[in-house]
Order: C-alpha cells, then structure tokens, then sequence
C-alpha cells in the first residue's frame, strides 16, 4: 500500500499537468491527457470607467498528451468600453469564436515528479453574432510558452501575437505558483496559489489567483489590477479584470 501511494504521489503532478489545469490569465503549458475530453466555463470582466462581462464555453480534445485542441464561444452580456484584450491567454475576452492549438514540443525531467517543458500556441479567430464591430474576417493567432513544474512550485513565462481584423494584439506573460504541502490533497480538494503578471503592449496587469482541483473537477479565480496604462484615444480606462472558471475533465 506504501509503494501505491508513493507512485500516485510521485505521479500526480505530470497527471494534473495532463489534464489541462493551469494559471487563470497568463500562458502556460498543460494539456489534456491523450484522448482526454474538458469542458471548461468561464465568466469574465473588466470594470473601471465603465464596465463590461462575458461568459465563453471551450470545448478541449487531448489528441496525445503533448498535442491539444479546443474551440470556444462567447456569450457577451455587456460590451466592454475599454481597448481590445485578450485578458486571459487561453480564454480571450471579445465576441468572436475561437479555435486553439497546443503542441507540447519539448519535455526534460528535472527531477522527481519535476520537469522543463515548452510549448508552441496557435489558433483561428472568427467573427461570431456578437462581434466587435471593428472585427472583419478571420484572425489568427500564434504564440510560445515555456516554464518549470514540480509538486510545489510553477513558473512560466510565454508571449502570443494575435491579428484580426484590422487590429493586432502581442500580449505577454509570466506566471509563478506555490503549492504548500498542507494544501496537497490526495483524496480531497488539491489547491494552489498563483501570480500572474500580463501585458498588452501599453498596459501591464498584476494579480492573485487560485486553483482548486478535486477528481474530475477544477475551479480557478482571480483579479488583475493595473500596474501601468496608456487608454487610446475613444477608449477607457481599466481599474481592475477578473475571471472565474469551471472546468470538467472527462
């Protein structure tokens, strides 16, 4: 029984990486497990002069466990006034549909249940009923993630560049999570802490957030505040972002 749990615990990070759990705004490199199904749920805003929320499903396929897709779709509750964002690397805000791709190309283990790993981003952008109005045609997306995992500590930092429309967006980001060993659940819930530093050219975001994993379940939530911001003309300024996040992995 001793040798059981010691390989389930030895274990359980590459399992938890496999099943797609991850930072709340910034990129990183989990996938699913192969053949591996998610459903992921995520509400969304961004508030200061001015406000606006958006909730989008995605719908994620584990096609090996180093090679991921999904595709996603909005429901815009209130338009946001404020200059386009992705706001979250893998759950972007906006009205348009999306689909991704995550190719895990490169994995070195750096130790027990440790590892180094990168990854290459892209994607598909397409104008969905509730589009912004300066959206034309299709956009793309593509972008790189690389970072270091073990049982306690996470950190990754990647950068995407998107195009659409008649806009682009390059958006940055570095990650770092710490996992206390009291908060390592072997039957109950399995949390962590994460930092999340974004950027979007003219605008940098610092915040908390946290996950919680439990079996087939995960819960993550955050805020992001402004550390720096330079509103374009006709646009607003942000005081704070937010997201809160289901997910089922099946």
């Amino acid at each position: 029984m001793k040798k059981i749990k010691l390989v389930i615990l030895i274990a359980a990070p590459g399992l938890l990486q496999a099943s797609g759990h991850g930072p709340v705004f910034g990129l990183a490199t989990p996938t699913n497990s192969a053949r591996g199904w998610s459903f992921d749920t995520s509400l969304m805003g961004r508030y200061g002069d001015g406000g606006g929320s958006m909730f989008r499903a995605t719908l994620g396929f584990g096609v090996t466990e180093d090679f991921k897709v999904s595709i996603s779709a909005p429901a815009v509750f209130k338009a946001e006034p404020f200059v386009p964002a992705r706001v979250a690397a893998f759950t972007p805000m906006g009205g348009d549909f999306e689909g991704l791709a995550i190719w895990r190309f490169h994995r070195q283990d750096t130790g027990i249940g440790s590892r180094f790993e990168t990854a290459l981003i892209g994607g598909l952008l397409a104008p969905g009923p509730q589009r912004d109005s300066t959206a034309r045609g299709a956009g793309g997306l593509a972008g790189v993630v690389t970072g270091l995992a073990s049982r306690s500590h996470y950190v990754w930092g990647g950068v995407s560049y998107q195009t659409y429309g008649e806009s682009d967006l390059v958006f940055y980001s570095a990650v770092y999570g710490y996992r206390p060993p009291s908060w390592r659940g072997d039957t109950g819930w399995d949390w962590r802490l994460f930092g999340e530093f974004t950027g979007e050219r003219d605008r940098l975001f610092l915040g908390p957030t946290t996950l919680g994993v439990f079996k087939n379940y995960a819960v993550s939530g955050g805020v992001q505040f402004p550390l720096r911001q330079e509103p374009r003309f006709g646009y607003r300024r942000e005081s704070v972002r937010f997201s809160m996040n289901f997910s089922y992995f099946f």
